[in-house]
């Protein structure tokens, strides 16, 4: 197990409310999650077993409506964590440092280091694809923390199950199904946040812990693969001409992620194939679902609980097959939309559920605002308390999602009812999508004189929140 010295901490915060009983600063346990879109038994999904998560959802509240500013890890980790949108942050992609644009900017963690927190991150937080050479704990941001991790060592420390047989692939998707969790990251990264908890019962901190699955490679013992028999694992529904009534941009940003398109290299997806990539991206979650809930209960049985404000988010959705789809990189509601639940001790929406328009870039003024700590005036998000304590209160009147990719731009308005899409590039265009008639986002509206009224109420809106700088003309 690895400990941890403490250190001198700063002046002290004030006193968040819902905390003031205790007078204590309240901790931070803050979870991240990759690739994960909302097939959670807390969100209603059938077959996915997370137990862990769906405790945690009864004890806090549980999202319904929350929404990634950009759908690839990269671009909507630097959001979060910086409290800004992707068009200021400048990071378009999983290559690009926000300091670049952003020197002095003062993180969400850096704000609790500078005010006394210990800020801890184990496991993935922020998202960089370096050359081997270059040290990824660079790309971790050291400012932001106290003690930083690397994500982890290499994977499949513990082998596959019957050796060969034990992993698979199809047309690029992989899924290794190991004998148990030994060596994995997500285990690695759990094990040491409860070192670190165990060590600093008695000093306020903000606890990072980023689980890497369910990204690619599904990875995850046998006994998570055996919860979901092959056979019972459906597969995506389309229209045979769901495709045929949306923009050129909108097909065109996404063609290295289109696994079922004939001119992809790995070419077709057989129905064998989707199955087993759907059972590897269910088997990998619930994997992560049980490293999560291991650190919970660690929080519950060192009596931490109670003073610990728990988040656990997913940096951007997933798609598995809709719309002919596998991966991210789209506007549609399987990417965009995100798994989030908060846990605020002592506060009244605890173990009820929020409808209301929510976004990622919400969640720093969230924590700064529980917490007593003065936000960067230069954050955009807002803070999530009212929801906290009435969770059935309205709060925005849209969501945004921006995407980049090679000359194309897009930006996608999510509203109470509907989704709008607008496109920069190949022609542009526009997609607009009613969710009370068609939720799977199958019938492009836009166009039809019926609906001109409600495309032009989300044209504003994509106006006022600065088209042009969304596809990079400011």
């Amino acid at each position: 197990m690895q400990t941890f010295t403490r250190r001198a901490f700063l002046a002290s915060a004030l006193a968040a409310p819902g905390f003031a009983q205790s007078g204590r600063k309240p901790n931070v346990l803050f979870i991240a999650a990759d690739d994960l879109n909302t097939g959670l038994g807390c969100y209603g999904h059938p077959l996915v077993k997370s137990p862990n998560l769906d405790r945690l959802a009864e004890r806090g509240v549980l999202f319904e409506r929350a929404y990634c500013q950009f759908p690839l890890c990269g671009p909507s980790r630097a959001s979060l964590l910086t409290g800004r949108r992707p068009d200021n942050t400048r990071v378009l992609g999983n290559n690009i440092d926000f300091r670049d644009a952003l020197p002095d900017a003062v993180t969400l963690p850096q704000l609790f280091k500078n005010n006394g927190w210990w800020a801890v991150r184990e496991g993935k937080m922020y998202h960089m694809n370096v050359p081997k050479e270059v040290t990824l704990n660079r790309f971790q941001d050291p400012p932001s923390w106290n003690v930083s991790t690397s994500p982890g060592g290499p994977e499949q420390k513990s082998p596959a199950e019957g050796g060969e047989s034990g992993r698979g692939s199809s047309s690029g998707m992989e899924w290794v199904r190991t004998v148990d969790g030994r060596g994995q990251s997500d285990s690695n990264a759990a094990d040491r946040a409860l070192a670190f908890l165990e060590s600093n019962r008695k000093d306020p901190f903000f606890l990072a812990l980023g689980l890497v699955r369910p990204h690619l490679p599904f990875v995850a013992p046998g006994k998570f693969f055996d919860l979901y028999p092959l056979d019972r694992i459906p597969l995506a529904r389309n229209p045979p001409d769901d495709l045929d009534d949306i923009p050129a941009a909108s097909k065109g940003v996404r063609p290295y992620l289109w696994w079922d398109m004939e001119q992809h290299k790995g070419g077709r997806l057989s129905e064998k194939g989707m199955r087993e990539t759907r059972r590897g991206y269910y088997a990998a979650t619930s994997f992560m679902d049980e490293q999560a809930g291991r650190v919970l209960d660690g929080l519950e049985k060192m009596g931490l609980a109670e003073n610990t404000i728990i988040v656990f988010w997913g940096d951007h959705g997933w798609s598995l097959g809709e719309h002919t789809h596998w991966q991210k990189m789209t506007l549609m509601e399987e990417v965009a939309g995100v798994p989030l639940i908060i846990r605020a001790p002592g506060l009244p929406g605890n173990g009820k559920r929020s409808r209301a328009l929510v976004e990622l870039v919400d969640l720093y003024p969230t924590l700064a605002d529980l917490c007593g700590l003065k936000a960067p005036s230069e954050i955009e998000g807002h803070s999530l308390k009212p929801l906290l304590e009435r969770p059935e209160r309205t709060f925005k009147e849209a969501a945004f999602t921006q995407i980049a990719f090679e000359g194309i731009r897009g930006l996608s308005v999510r509203t109470a009812r509907f989704r709008y899409n607008v496109w920069h590039g190949l022609g542009g265009g526009e997609e607009l999508y009613d969710h009370v008639a068609d939720s799977g986002e199958f019938a492009n509206l836009a166009g039809k004189p019926r609906w001109e009224n409600e495309l032009e109420r989300h044209r504003a809106l994509a106006r006022a929140y600065g088209l042009e700088r969304a596809f990079g003309k400011g």
